[in-house]
């Protein structure tokens, strides 16, 4: 667990902000070349990957004795950052 270091994360959510600000700013073009059957599988993939990356939230909150249900409402509506802010608090050294 402790292969993340504070630096990478903190770096990675500023490039994610970045990119959800690039995203909603830029404006789309009217026309997808995207077929449905491939969007399809593209939603379907990163909804197995967010349901596998909740059961390890799970897993390793379970291991180290703290609730990790009060991370599934911002997991489910932005699940990279807050996966990393996950991460961060589970490292942190308790104090005794």
């Amino acid at each position: 667990m402790y292969v993340w270091n504070k630096r990478i994360v903190t770096g990675l959510l500023v490039v994610f902000v970045l990119l959800e600000c690039l995203f909603w700013v830029t404006p789309s073009s009217s026309e997808s070349s995207l077929l449905t059957h491939t969007t399809r599988w593209i939603a379907l993939n990163y909804l197995l990957l967010i349901m596998w990356i909740f059961v390890w939230m799970v897993d390793q909150a379970r291991v180290r004795g703290k609730a990790v249900w009060w991370w599934a409402a911002p997991f489910f509506i932005a699940p990279l950052p807050t996966l990393m802010v996950y991460v961060l608090v589970l490292q942190r050294r308790k104090r005794t």
